[in-house]
């Protein structure tokens, strides 16, 4: 490589962007596990209480496969819980088919359900929603859903438990 003022700003910039690409994606990586909350295990205890997939997806911000949920199918009249902790997370008055393959709400069950925080994971900023009792991560939160929020609450159907009426 030639020796230019304008190689070395090429050179220059482009390790910077390399060198920033992880920080970017750890940014709000796990967010939910910075914060303390009311149900706390250890990592193994989580581990022996969940499923593989539970823990993927709750513990470790994963995303399962676009309909594979039983619960994006999920019609009867209910209550939708963490699979962590039990907290109540949504009513299936508030469920809707988005047509995405994961179970949608356009809101939770009230205002203390589920909480959120920032997620830069894949590059750009989300709105990642959790469980507020355990901090288990659910989905995100996107501003294309129904009426009355215009919000939709993309959930891992394998984050929760359906409970009937």
């Amino acid at each position: 490589m030639t020796d230019t003022p304008g190689s070395r700003r090429r050179f220059l910039g482009g390790a910077i962007a390399g060198l920033s690409l992880p920080l970017l994606g750890g940014c709000g990586a796990a967010p939910a596990q910075a914060k303390s909350y009311r149900i706390s295990k250890t990592e193994s205890e989580w581990r022996a209480k969940l499923t593989k997939g539970e823990f993927y997806i709750l513990r470790e911000a994963g995303t399962e496969r676009a309909f594979t949920s039983p619960l994006n199918n999920e019609k009867r009249k209910g209550t939708f819980v963490c699979a962590g902790c039990g907290n109540k997370l949504y009513s299936s008055e508030h469920k809707y088919d988005s047509g995405t393959g994961w179970p949608s709400f356009w809101q939770a069950i009230d205002d203390g359900a589920v909480g959120t925080s920032t997620d830069y994971k894949i590059g750009y900023r989300r709105t990642e929603v959790h469980c507020a009792d355990c901090g288990g991560h659910l989905g995100h939160i996107f501003g294309d859903g129904p009426s009355p929020t215009g919000k939709r609450h993309c959930i891992n159907g394998l984050a929760m438990n359906f409970r009937p009426a």
